[in-house]
């Protein structure tokens, strides 16, 4: 499984982002117009959430804030010595619980570094940050700038369906209300490319179980573990999955098996 695929249980995702700090591609043109059109349609940009989130702050906090500015601000050059800087930004955002402002850093870090691994990074902040906003405006600013991440991340490994999972993972969590199941038919084309790849076949199940579709996640998940006996995700998911379907007794192995494999 992807620490974002398994965003739902939050652990994974938190420590993961503590540690640190897959659609077609498009040519570089392209993306620059979208990029723009996107940054262009939001509803309001990070100097609104920095101050918005600033004035929620306790004084010690700010102080931490402030200093961390400053540090950044003396930087005159474009190295490991600022991707430093903006990744304790980072961190000291989404520690205070400012995911979006967050994702804004690690962008800048994404954007001087320019590999798979910080656009996906960048493009997992900005996810929580959907997931866990209820202001309309903050939602929209994280969803564009997931996308335009995990686009970012595509371009550089057009090979790898985790990017391409968590594309449309962002379309699901806000989908765009002219194509409302834009993210659920993209993970679908990308099942009947790769119909036994294990991520999108848990993907795929565990909206269903989100759906109360359980037949439907049983078979997907059934499909994981007969290849990978093993595979954690599948085996917690099955769990899940037959419990809520209200077969406790057919839980029980599967949910044992997500314990010891855990």
């Amino acid at each position: 499984m992807t620490k974002l695929q398994y965003w739902l249980s939050g652990s994974a995702l938190f420590l993961f982002f503590l540690l640190y700090f897959g659609c077609k591609t498009k040519p570089p043109a392209q993306q620059e117009i979208e990029k723009s059109r996107l940054l262009n349609a939001e509803q309001t940009d990070v100097n609104v959430l920095l101050k918005e989130a600033k004035s929620d702050m306790t004084s010690g906090q700010q102080a931490e804030v402030f200093l961390l500015e400053e540090a950044l601000a003396e930087i005159t050059t474009e190295d490991s010595t600022k991707v430093a800087a903006y990744k304790q930004l980072a961190s000291k955002w989404f520690t205070l619980g400012h995911p979006g402002i967050s994702g804004y850093y690690a962008q800048q870090i994404a954007e001087l570094e320019n590999t798979e691994e910080a656009w996906s990074i960048t493009g997992t902040t900005f996810t929580i940050c959907i997931q866990r906003t209820t202001v309309d405006k903050v939602r929209e600013f994280c969803t564009n700038r997931a996308v335009q991440a995990f686009e970012s991340a595509i371009s550089i490994n057009p090979t790898n369906v985790q990017h391409k999972v968590n594309l449309a993972l962002c379309y699901t969590e806000n989908p765009p209300p002219s194509n409302p199941m834009k993210g659920i038919l993209m993970l679908r084309s990308l099942d009947d490319e790769s119909p036994e790849n294990a991520l999108i076949n848990t993907t795929l199940a565990r909206l269903a179980i989100q759906t109360g579709q359980f037949d439907k996640a049983i078979q997907r998940l059934q499909t994981v573990i007969d290849n990978e006996p093993t595979n954690e995700t599948a085996n917690c998911l099955m769990g899940q999955a037959y419990e809520k379907a209200g077969k406790s007794e057919l839980a029980l192995p599967f949910l044992e098996k997500c314990n010891t494999i855990n």
